[in-house]
C-alpha cells in the first residue's frame, strides 16, 4: 500500500489509539467515583496517566509514522477521542430507554 491507502490507514489506527485513550481516561474516572480520591492524588494520576498516554501515543506514531508528526494522526486520534465519546452518549441514551 502507499500514498493515499497508506495514509488512510494510519488515520484509522489513530482513531483506534484516540479511542483507547478516551475509554482509559473513562475507566480512571470511573475508578475515581468509586474510590474518592484527595486533590493531590488526582493530580499525581493525572500527571501519570498524561505521561503514560503520551508515551503510548508516541508508540503508535513511530509504528506507524516512524515518529514523525503527521496532521491526519493528529486529526486521527482527535477523532477517535470525539467518536467514542458520541458511542459512551448512544450507549448511555439505549440504556436508559430499555432499563
Amino acid at each position: 500500500m502507499s500514498g493515499i491507502g497508506t495514509e488512510a490507514a494510519v488515520f484509522l489506527y489513530a482513531g483506534l489509539s484516540g479511542m483507547t485513550v478516551f475509554f482509559a481516561y473513562r475507566i480512571l474516572g470511573c475508578i475515581r467515583k468509586i474510590l474518592p480520591h484527595s486533590s493531590a492524588a488526582v493530580g499525581a494520576e493525572d500527571i501519570l496517566f498524561w505521561t503514560g498516554t503520551s508515551g503510548y501515543l508516541f508508540y503508535c506514531m513511530y509504528i506507524t509514522t516512524y515518529g514523525s508528526i503527521r496532521w491526519f494522526f493528529v486529526l486521527g486520534v482527535v477523532c477517535g477521542i470525539i467518536t467514542a465519546y458520541f458511542l459512551i452518549s448512544l450507549a448511555r441514551k439505549l440504556a436508559e430507554k430499555f432499563w
